[in-house]
Protein backbone atom coordinates (compact mmCIF):
# COMPACT_ATOMS: atom_id res chain seq x y z
CA UNK A 1 0.00 0.00 0.00
CA UNK A 2 1.84 3.47 -0.74
CA UNK A 3 2.42 6.12 1.91
CA UNK A 4 -0.11 8.32 2.99
CA UNK A 5 0.58 12.09 0.96
CA UNK A 6 0.34 14.65 4.35
CA UNK A 7 0.65 18.37 3.30
CA UNK A 8 2.39 20.89 5.61
CA UNK A 9 1.33 24.34 5.29
CA UNK A 10 3.95 27.11 6.25
CA UNK A 11 7.58 26.33 7.03
CA UNK A 12 8.22 28.02 10.76
CA UNK A 13 9.75 25.72 13.35
CA UNK A 14 6.53 23.85 13.63
CA UNK A 15 5.99 23.29 9.79
CA UNK A 16 9.23 21.97 9.81
CA UNK A 17 9.44 20.08 12.95
CA UNK A 18 6.51 18.35 11.91
CA UNK A 19 7.25 17.41 8.20
CA UNK A 20 10.37 15.92 9.14
CA UNK A 21 8.41 13.91 11.82
CA UNK A 22 5.92 12.67 9.08
CA UNK A 23 8.75 11.72 6.73
CA UNK A 24 11.03 9.98 8.86
CA UNK A 25 7.48 7.81 9.55
CA UNK A 26 7.09 7.00 5.98
CA UNK A 27 4.58 9.84 4.59
CA UNK A 28 4.91 11.23 1.46
CA UNK A 29 5.34 14.78 3.04
CA UNK A 30 5.28 18.53 0.82
CA UNK A 31 5.60 21.60 2.72
CA UNK A 32 3.88 24.58 0.71
CA UNK A 33 5.30 28.12 1.70
CA UNK A 34 3.99 30.81 0.45
CA UNK A 35 7.29 33.32 1.02
CA UNK A 36 10.64 33.13 -1.44
CA UNK A 37 12.35 31.38 1.41
CA UNK A 38 11.60 28.71 4.24
CA UNK A 39 11.86 29.59 7.92
CA UNK A 40 8.39 31.75 8.06
CA UNK A 41 9.14 34.13 11.23
CA UNK A 42 12.40 33.22 11.42
CA UNK A 43 12.81 34.53 7.19
CA UNK A 44 16.30 35.89 6.84
CA UNK A 45 17.09 39.56 5.22
CA UNK A 46 20.30 39.74 3.29
CA UNK A 47 20.91 43.62 2.83
CA UNK A 48 24.13 45.82 2.16
CA UNK A 49 26.25 42.76 3.27
CA UNK A 50 24.96 42.28 6.68
CA UNK A 51 22.54 39.00 7.45
CA UNK A 52 19.59 39.54 9.12
CA UNK A 53 17.35 37.56 11.62
CA UNK A 54 13.67 38.10 11.12
CA UNK A 55 12.41 36.68 14.30
CA UNK A 56 13.49 34.17 16.76
CA UNK A 57 16.61 34.40 17.96
CA UNK A 58 16.65 32.78 21.25
CA UNK A 59 17.24 29.05 20.84
CA UNK A 60 16.87 26.99 24.13
CA UNK A 61 16.24 22.57 24.51
CA UNK A 62 18.54 21.57 21.93
CA UNK A 63 17.44 18.47 22.71
CA UNK A 64 14.01 18.98 21.17
CA UNK A 65 15.66 19.58 17.70
CA UNK A 66 18.27 16.97 18.06
CA UNK A 67 15.50 14.31 18.48
CA UNK A 68 14.20 15.40 14.99
CA UNK A 69 17.53 14.25 13.68
CA UNK A 70 17.94 11.27 15.97
CA UNK A 71 14.68 9.63 14.44
CA UNK A 72 16.52 9.08 10.98
CA UNK A 73 19.93 7.99 12.44
CA UNK A 74 21.27 11.98 12.25
CA UNK A 75 22.84 14.15 14.21
CA UNK A 76 21.93 17.90 14.59
CA UNK A 77 25.48 18.74 14.77
CA UNK A 78 26.06 17.25 11.78
CA UNK A 79 24.14 20.05 10.18
CA UNK A 80 23.89 22.76 12.13
CA UNK A 81 26.68 24.63 14.80
CA UNK A 82 25.22 25.85 17.66
CA UNK A 83 27.31 27.92 20.04
CA UNK A 84 26.14 28.85 23.63
CA UNK A 85 25.68 32.41 24.49
CA UNK A 86 26.73 33.80 28.23
CA UNK A 87 25.31 35.50 29.62
CA UNK A 88 21.80 34.27 28.27
CA UNK A 89 20.60 38.32 28.28
CA UNK A 90 22.27 41.62 29.94
CA UNK A 91 18.93 43.42 31.56
CA UNK A 92 19.48 47.11 31.93
CA UNK A 93 17.60 49.78 33.70
CA UNK A 94 17.22 53.91 33.51
CA UNK A 95 18.56 54.17 37.05
CA UNK A 96 21.68 52.59 36.14
CA UNK A 97 20.55 48.98 37.17
CA UNK A 98 22.04 46.08 35.43
CA UNK A 99 21.88 42.66 35.42
CA UNK A 100 23.70 39.90 33.71
CA UNK A 101 21.38 36.75 33.61
CA UNK A 102 23.00 33.78 33.23
CA UNK A 103 23.64 30.06 34.05
CA UNK A 104 26.63 30.77 36.77
CA UNK A 105 24.74 29.99 39.93
CA UNK A 106 27.87 32.04 41.81
CA UNK A 107 27.74 34.73 38.85
CA UNK A 108 23.77 35.08 39.69
CA UNK A 109 24.07 35.10 43.17
CA UNK A 110 26.48 38.41 42.96
CA UNK A 111 24.58 40.22 40.43
CA UNK A 112 21.50 39.72 42.72
CA UNK A 113 23.60 40.86 45.40
CA UNK A 114 24.49 43.36 43.68
CA UNK A 115 20.10 44.46 43.83
CA UNK A 116 19.49 43.05 46.76
CA UNK A 117 20.81 40.83 49.22
CA UNK A 118 18.40 39.70 50.64
CA UNK A 119 16.80 38.48 47.72
CA UNK A 120 19.53 35.46 47.25
CA UNK A 121 17.81 32.72 49.48
CA UNK A 122 14.45 33.90 47.47
CA UNK A 123 15.86 33.17 44.34
CA UNK A 124 16.74 29.92 45.51
CA UNK A 125 13.34 29.39 46.66
CA UNK A 126 11.79 30.17 43.32
CA UNK A 127 14.27 28.13 41.25
CA UNK A 128 12.84 25.10 43.16
CA UNK A 129 9.47 26.20 42.21
CA UNK A 130 10.21 27.01 38.40
CA UNK A 131 12.25 23.15 38.22
CA UNK A 132 8.87 21.69 39.47
CA UNK A 133 6.89 23.70 37.11
CA UNK A 134 9.25 22.34 34.54
CA UNK A 135 8.61 18.76 35.08
CA UNK A 136 4.91 19.03 35.29
CA UNK A 137 4.18 21.72 32.69
CA UNK A 138 7.22 21.06 30.13
CA UNK A 139 8.44 17.57 30.66
CA UNK A 140 5.05 15.64 31.46
CA UNK A 141 2.05 17.68 29.27
CA UNK A 142 4.20 19.75 26.89
CA UNK A 143 4.03 17.63 23.72
CA UNK A 144 0.52 15.85 25.09
CA UNK A 145 -2.17 16.70 22.69
CA UNK A 146 -5.26 18.34 25.09
CA UNK A 147 -8.32 17.13 22.79
CA UNK A 148 -11.25 16.75 25.75
CA UNK A 149 -12.26 18.77 28.50
CA UNK A 150 -11.21 15.26 30.82
CA UNK A 151 -7.57 15.46 29.69
CA UNK A 152 -7.33 19.19 31.23
CA UNK A 153 -9.03 17.52 34.24
CA UNK A 154 -6.95 15.02 34.58
CA UNK A 155 -4.05 17.37 34.49
CA UNK A 156 -5.62 20.52 36.85
CA UNK A 157 -5.07 19.24 40.38
CA UNK A 158 -0.81 19.13 40.28
CA UNK A 159 -1.35 22.36 38.22
CA UNK A 160 -3.44 24.07 41.09
CA UNK A 161 -1.30 22.97 43.71
CA UNK A 162 1.52 24.89 41.87
CA UNK A 163 -0.92 27.52 41.54
CA UNK A 164 -1.24 27.80 38.01
CA UNK A 165 -3.84 30.27 38.42
CA UNK A 166 -1.54 32.84 39.75
CA UNK A 167 0.37 35.50 37.32
CA UNK A 168 3.87 34.80 36.12
CA UNK A 169 4.99 38.52 38.15
CA UNK A 170 2.31 37.71 41.38
CA UNK A 171 4.57 34.44 41.44
CA UNK A 172 7.90 35.88 41.60
CA UNK A 173 7.25 38.58 44.06
CA UNK A 174 5.96 35.72 46.65
CA UNK A 175 9.91 34.86 46.19
CA UNK A 176 11.62 38.26 45.57
CA UNK A 177 11.25 41.20 46.50
CA UNK A 178 13.38 44.12 44.40
CA UNK A 179 11.39 45.10 41.72
CA UNK A 180 14.58 45.19 39.35
CA UNK A 181 14.50 41.56 40.46
CA UNK A 182 10.99 40.74 39.99
CA UNK A 183 11.32 42.51 36.46
CA UNK A 184 14.23 40.38 35.64
CA UNK A 185 12.51 37.22 36.24
CA UNK A 186 9.28 38.04 35.12
CA UNK A 187 9.83 39.60 31.19
CA UNK A 188 9.93 35.89 29.94
CA UNK A 189 6.83 35.75 28.80
CA UNK A 190 7.03 38.55 26.85
CA UNK A 191 9.07 36.22 24.33
CA UNK A 192 6.43 34.01 24.07
CA UNK A 193 3.83 36.77 23.78
CA UNK A 194 2.52 36.64 27.51
CA UNK A 195 1.78 39.60 29.62
CA UNK A 196 3.57 38.90 32.50
CA UNK A 197 0.53 40.06 34.55
CA UNK A 198 -2.17 37.63 32.86
CA UNK A 199 0.37 34.64 31.95
CA UNK A 200 -0.48 31.87 33.69
CA UNK A 201 3.04 31.52 36.55
CA UNK A 202 3.63 27.86 34.56
CA UNK A 203 5.65 29.99 32.04
CA UNK A 204 8.11 30.15 35.25
CA UNK A 205 9.27 27.14 33.71
CA UNK A 206 11.68 28.70 30.95
CA UNK A 207 14.08 29.65 34.02
CA UNK A 208 14.66 25.79 34.86
CA UNK A 209 14.20 25.14 31.02
CA UNK A 210 17.49 28.12 30.18
CA UNK A 211 18.94 26.43 33.03
CA UNK A 212 18.87 22.65 31.88
CA UNK A 213 19.79 23.25 28.43
CA UNK A 214 21.43 27.25 28.44
CA UNK A 215 20.72 29.73 25.51
CA UNK A 216 21.96 29.19 22.25
CA UNK A 217 22.67 30.91 18.98
CA UNK A 218 23.69 28.88 15.37
CA UNK A 219 26.62 29.86 13.31
CA UNK A 220 25.57 31.52 10.44
CA UNK A 221 22.31 32.80 12.42
CA UNK A 222 18.50 31.36 13.48
CA UNK A 223 18.42 31.07 9.14
CA UNK A 224 20.93 28.70 9.25
CA UNK A 225 19.60 26.37 11.87
CA UNK A 226 16.10 26.68 9.59
CA UNK A 227 18.73 25.67 6.11
CA UNK A 228 19.55 22.62 8.85
CA UNK A 229 16.44 21.82 9.24
CA UNK A 230 15.28 22.16 5.73
CA UNK A 231 18.13 20.09 4.48
CA UNK A 232 17.53 17.60 6.42
CA UNK A 233 13.70 16.78 5.42
CA UNK A 234 14.65 17.14 2.16
CA UNK A 235 17.95 14.63 2.36
CA UNK A 236 14.75 12.07 3.76
CA UNK A 237 13.09 12.68 0.21
CA UNK A 238 10.60 15.30 1.39
CA UNK A 239 9.62 18.13 -1.12
CA UNK A 240 9.55 21.83 0.01
CA UNK A 241 7.68 24.11 -2.68
CA UNK A 242 8.71 27.90 -1.86
CA UNK A 243 6.78 30.92 -3.44
CA UNK A 244 3.13 28.50 -3.18
CA UNK A 245 0.87 30.25 -1.33
CA UNK A 246 -2.07 27.99 -0.67
CA UNK A 247 -5.47 29.54 -1.47
CA UNK A 248 -7.99 26.48 -0.13
CA UNK A 249 -7.97 23.48 1.87
CA UNK A 250 -9.93 21.36 -0.43
CA UNK A 251 -13.44 18.97 1.80
CA UNK A 252 -15.22 16.78 1.35
CA UNK A 253 -17.49 14.09 3.39
CA UNK A 254 -16.61 15.65 6.26
CA UNK A 255 -12.59 15.40 5.63
CA UNK A 256 -9.77 17.36 3.72
CA UNK A 257 -8.73 15.73 0.40
CA UNK A 258 -6.39 18.11 -0.95
CA UNK A 259 -5.22 21.78 -1.43
CA UNK A 260 -5.18 24.23 -4.12
CA UNK A 261 -2.67 26.97 -4.62
CA UNK A 262 -2.89 30.16 -5.80
CA UNK A 263 -2.21 29.13 -9.06
CA UNK A 264 -5.26 27.51 -9.33
CA UNK A 265 -3.98 23.94 -9.43
CA UNK A 266 -5.54 21.49 -7.23
CA UNK A 267 -3.70 17.98 -5.47
CA UNK A 268 -5.05 15.74 -3.73
CA UNK A 269 -3.53 15.09 0.14
CA UNK A 270 -5.00 12.44 2.73
CA UNK A 271 -4.31 14.33 5.23
CA UNK A 272 -3.23 18.44 5.55
CA UNK A 273 -1.43 20.36 8.92
CA UNK A 274 -1.95 23.85 8.63
CA UNK A 275 1.50 25.47 10.54
CA UNK A 276 -0.31 28.92 9.06
CA UNK A 277 -1.77 31.04 11.46
CA UNK A 278 -5.52 29.76 12.85
CA UNK A 279 -7.96 32.20 12.35
CA UNK A 280 -5.77 32.50 8.75
CA UNK A 281 -6.31 28.44 8.09
CA UNK A 282 -9.99 28.69 9.02
CA UNK A 283 -11.43 31.95 7.87
CA UNK A 284 -9.42 31.96 4.48
CA UNK A 285 -8.62 28.43 3.56
CA UNK A 286 -11.65 26.89 5.17
CA UNK A 287 -14.37 29.99 4.03
CA UNK A 288 -16.02 26.98 2.02
CA UNK A 289 -16.60 24.85 4.96
CA UNK A 290 -19.34 25.12 7.29
CA UNK A 291 -17.03 24.14 10.40
CA UNK A 292 -14.23 26.19 8.58
CA UNK A 293 -16.04 29.40 9.17
CA UNK A 294 -17.57 28.84 12.59
CA UNK A 295 -14.46 28.19 13.64
CA UNK A 296 -13.02 31.33 12.52
CA UNK A 297 -15.68 33.26 14.21
CA UNK A 298 -14.60 31.00 17.50
CA UNK A 299 -10.98 31.73 17.07
CA UNK A 300 -11.47 35.80 16.51
CA UNK A 301 -13.47 35.63 19.40
CA UNK A 302 -10.19 35.04 21.27
CA UNK A 303 -7.39 37.42 23.10
CA UNK A 304 -4.72 37.79 21.14
CA UNK A 305 -0.98 38.66 21.97
CA UNK A 306 0.19 41.65 20.80
CA UNK A 307 2.42 42.83 17.85
CA UNK A 308 5.78 43.54 17.71
CA UNK A 309 7.73 46.52 15.53
CA UNK A 310 11.34 45.68 14.49
CA UNK A 311 14.14 47.76 13.29
CA UNK A 312 16.99 45.29 11.43
CA UNK A 313 20.44 47.95 11.46
CA UNK A 314 24.20 47.72 10.57
CA UNK A 315 26.24 49.97 11.75
CA UNK A 316 30.31 50.79 11.20
CA UNK A 317 32.83 49.72 13.63
CA UNK A 318 31.98 47.30 16.71
CA UNK A 319 29.99 46.98 19.70
CA UNK A 320 32.05 45.11 22.37
CA UNK A 321 30.83 46.77 25.71
CA UNK A 322 26.99 44.87 24.36
CA UNK A 323 25.99 41.45 24.87
CA UNK A 324 24.55 39.56 22.19
CA UNK A 325 20.90 39.81 24.31
CA UNK A 326 20.12 42.90 25.66
CA UNK A 327 16.72 43.39 27.59
CA UNK A 328 16.15 47.38 27.73
CA UNK A 329 13.36 48.58 30.44
CA UNK A 330 11.98 52.01 29.97
CA UNK A 331 10.89 53.89 32.93
CA UNK A 332 7.50 52.10 33.31
CA UNK A 333 6.77 48.46 33.56
CA UNK A 334 3.47 47.49 34.84
CA UNK A 335 1.61 50.47 33.31
CA UNK A 336 3.77 50.15 29.91
CA UNK A 337 2.41 46.45 29.59
CA UNK A 338 -1.33 47.69 30.29
CA UNK A 339 -0.72 50.12 27.15
CA UNK A 340 0.54 47.56 25.04
CA UNK A 341 -2.22 44.99 25.97
CA UNK A 342 -4.54 47.41 25.93
CA UNK A 343 -4.49 51.11 25.37
CA UNK A 344 -5.58 52.34 21.09
CA UNK A 345 -2.71 54.23 21.24
CA UNK A 346 1.16 53.98 21.04
CA UNK A 347 2.55 54.75 24.18
CA UNK A 348 5.47 57.53 24.18
CA UNK A 349 7.84 55.33 26.32
CA UNK A 350 9.19 51.19 25.87
CA UNK A 351 11.13 48.85 26.25
CA UNK A 352 13.41 46.90 24.27
CA UNK A 353 14.94 43.50 23.58
CA UNK A 354 18.14 44.08 21.34
CA UNK A 355 19.52 41.39 19.37
CA UNK A 356 23.25 41.78 18.37
CA UNK A 357 24.15 38.79 16.71
CA UNK A 358 27.75 39.77 15.47
CA UNK A 359 29.22 39.24 19.39
CA UNK A 360 28.70 35.31 18.59
CA UNK A 361 29.13 35.32 14.99
CA UNK A 362 31.24 38.23 13.27
CA UNK A 363 30.59 36.98 9.68
CA UNK A 364 26.98 38.15 9.62
CA UNK A 365 28.29 41.67 9.23
CA UNK A 366 31.19 42.85 6.64
CA UNK A 367 34.48 42.86 8.64
CA UNK A 368 34.66 45.64 11.72
CA UNK A 369 30.56 46.01 11.61
CA UNK A 370 28.06 44.77 13.93
CA UNK A 371 24.57 43.51 13.09
CA UNK A 372 21.74 44.15 15.00
CA UNK A 373 17.84 44.39 15.39
CA UNK A 374 15.82 45.81 18.36
CA UNK A 375 12.31 45.03 18.84
CA UNK A 376 9.57 46.82 20.50
CA UNK A 377 6.31 45.21 22.07
CA UNK A 378 3.40 47.20 20.22
CA UNK A 379 -0.35 47.16 20.40
CA UNK A 380 -2.18 44.70 17.79
CA UNK A 381 -4.02 46.36 14.87
CA UNK A 382 -7.53 45.16 16.79
CA UNK A 383 -6.31 47.20 19.86
CA UNK A 384 -4.70 50.18 18.43
CA UNK A 385 -5.57 51.16 14.99
CA UNK A 386 -2.54 52.80 14.05
CA UNK A 387 -1.05 53.49 10.57
CA UNK A 388 2.27 52.16 10.54
CA UNK A 389 2.65 53.35 7.04
CA UNK A 390 3.01 56.65 8.39
CA UNK A 391 3.96 56.03 11.76
CA UNK A 392 6.54 53.23 11.40
CA UNK A 393 9.25 55.28 10.22
CA UNK A 394 8.85 57.57 13.44
CA UNK A 395 8.88 54.97 15.76
CA UNK A 396 11.95 53.97 13.77
CA UNK A 397 13.87 57.16 14.48
CA UNK A 398 12.48 57.29 18.30
CA UNK A 399 13.88 54.46 18.81
CA UNK A 400 17.05 54.44 17.49
CA UNK A 401 17.60 57.98 18.64
CA UNK A 402 16.85 56.53 22.48
CA UNK A 403 19.37 53.85 21.50
CA UNK A 404 22.17 56.55 21.07
CA UNK A 405 21.38 58.69 23.95
CA UNK A 406 21.84 55.80 26.16
CA UNK A 407 23.51 52.53 24.91
CA UNK A 408 25.14 53.02 21.13
CA UNK A 409 27.00 56.43 20.96
CA UNK A 410 27.24 57.49 17.44
CA UNK A 411 24.87 55.01 16.45
CA UNK A 412 23.27 57.52 13.64
CA UNK A 413 26.64 58.57 12.21
CA UNK A 414 27.78 54.90 12.09
CA UNK A 415 24.70 53.44 10.61
CA UNK A 416 25.50 51.55 7.54
CA UNK A 417 21.72 50.40 6.90
CA UNK A 418 18.25 49.57 8.15
CA UNK A 419 14.75 48.05 7.46
CA UNK A 420 11.99 47.70 9.66
CA UNK A 421 8.81 45.40 10.29
CA UNK A 422 5.05 46.65 11.52
CA UNK A 423 2.30 44.91 12.93
CA UNK A 424 0.96 45.60 8.83
CA UNK A 425 4.27 43.47 7.84
CA UNK A 426 3.18 40.65 10.08
CA UNK A 427 -0.51 40.83 8.76
CA UNK A 428 0.35 40.94 5.03
CA UNK A 429 4.14 38.76 4.87
CA UNK A 430 2.63 36.19 7.66
CA UNK A 431 -1.14 35.71 7.69
CA UNK A 432 -1.34 36.79 10.97
CA UNK A 433 -4.65 38.05 12.25
CA UNK A 434 -4.40 41.50 13.65
CA UNK A 435 -0.78 41.52 12.78
CA UNK A 436 -0.42 39.36 16.18
CA UNK A 437 3.52 38.12 16.80
CA UNK A 438 2.54 35.37 19.01
CA UNK A 439 -1.09 34.32 17.53
CA UNK A 440 -3.63 33.63 20.91
CA UNK A 441 -2.30 35.38 24.28
CA UNK A 442 -0.76 32.75 26.57
CA UNK A 443 -3.39 33.25 29.33
CA UNK A 444 -4.73 30.00 31.53
CA UNK A 445 -8.23 30.07 29.68
CA UNK A 446 -6.87 29.75 26.10
CA UNK A 447 -4.43 26.78 27.03
CA UNK A 448 -3.99 23.64 26.53
CA UNK A 449 -7.54 22.00 26.24
CA UNK A 450 -8.57 25.79 25.49
CA UNK A 451 -5.86 26.46 22.86
CA UNK A 452 -6.65 25.01 19.01
CA UNK A 453 -6.32 21.40 19.42
CA UNK A 454 -3.79 19.50 17.26
CA UNK A 455 -6.10 17.73 15.47
CA UNK A 456 -9.21 19.28 14.40
CA UNK A 457 -12.64 17.97 16.14
CA UNK A 458 -14.86 18.54 13.16
CA UNK A 459 -13.35 18.32 9.50
CA UNK A 460 -10.88 14.12 9.50
CA UNK A 461 -7.43 14.62 8.45
CA UNK A 462 -6.66 18.25 9.58
CA UNK A 463 -4.19 19.01 12.36
CA UNK A 464 -2.25 22.25 13.31
CA UNK A 465 1.36 22.84 14.49
CA UNK A 466 2.97 25.98 15.37
CA UNK A 467 2.03 28.74 17.97
CA UNK A 468 -1.94 28.71 17.42
CA UNK A 469 -2.08 25.36 19.17
CA UNK A 470 -0.65 23.80 22.07
CA UNK A 471 1.49 24.10 23.73
CA UNK A 472 2.24 27.46 22.32
CA UNK A 473 5.20 30.13 20.88
CA UNK A 474 8.37 29.83 20.99
CA UNK A 475 10.76 27.53 19.53
CA UNK A 476 10.09 24.66 22.22
CA UNK A 477 6.88 25.38 22.29
CA UNK A 478 6.10 24.90 18.46
CA UNK A 479 8.80 22.26 18.34
CA UNK A 480 6.79 20.40 21.03
CA UNK A 481 3.37 21.19 18.79
CA UNK A 482 4.74 19.31 15.85
CA UNK A 483 5.32 16.09 18.23
CA UNK A 484 2.15 16.26 19.36
CA UNK A 485 0.60 16.55 16.32
CA UNK A 486 2.48 14.04 14.78
CA UNK A 487 1.92 11.60 17.52
CA UNK A 488 -1.85 12.21 16.33
CA UNK A 489 -1.43 12.17 12.69
CA UNK A 490 0.96 8.14 13.30
CA UNK A 491 -1.94 6.99 15.56
CA UNK A 492 -4.86 7.82 12.56
CA UNK A 493 -2.35 6.66 9.84
CA UNK A 494 -2.07 3.43 11.42
CA UNK A 495 -5.96 3.00 11.99
CA UNK A 496 -6.66 4.08 8.56
CA UNK A 497 -3.64 1.93 6.77
CA UNK A 498 -3.64 -1.25 9.25
CA UNK A 499 -2.15 -3.18 6.75
CA UNK A 500 0.58 -0.19 5.55
CA UNK A 501 4.58 -1.55 5.74
CA UNK A 502 5.60 1.63 5.10
CA UNK A 503 6.85 2.66 8.62
CA UNK A 504 9.71 0.19 10.82
CA UNK A 505 8.38 -0.92 14.51
CA UNK A 506 11.28 1.94 15.82
CA UNK A 507 9.10 4.27 13.83
CA UNK A 508 5.93 3.61 14.80
CA UNK A 509 7.38 3.63 18.50
CA UNK A 510 9.20 6.51 18.04
CA UNK A 511 8.31 9.45 15.63
CA UNK A 512 6.19 11.59 17.74
CA UNK A 513 5.10 9.31 20.47
CA UNK A 514 3.39 12.05 22.78
CA UNK A 515 1.89 10.42 25.73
Amino acid sequence: MPAPKAAVIGSGFGGLALAIRLQSAGFKTTVFEKRDKPGGRAYVYEQDGFTFDAGPTVITDPSSLEELFNLSGNKLSDYVDLRPVEPFYRLLWEDGATFDYTNDEELTRREIEKLNPTDIEGHERFLKYAEEVFQEGYVKLGTVPFLSFWSMVRAAPQLARLQSYRSVYSMVSEFVKDEHLRQAFSFHTLLVGGNPFATSSVYTLIHALERKWGVWFPKGGTGALVAGLVKLFTDLGGEIRLNAPVGRIETGEGRVTGVATDGGGVEAFDCVASNADVVHTYDALLNGDKHGRAAAARSKGKRFSPSLFVVYFGLKGERKHLKHHSIMFGPRYRELLKDIYGSSELADDFSLYLHMPTATDPSLAPEGCSAFYVLAPVPHLGTANIDWDVEGPKYRDRILQYLEERYIPNLRADLVTSRIFTPFDFRSELNAHLGSAFSFEPILTQSAYFRTHNRDDKIGGLYFAGAGTHPGAGIPGVVGSAKATAGLMLEDFKKAYPNATDLSKEQRDGIGRAA
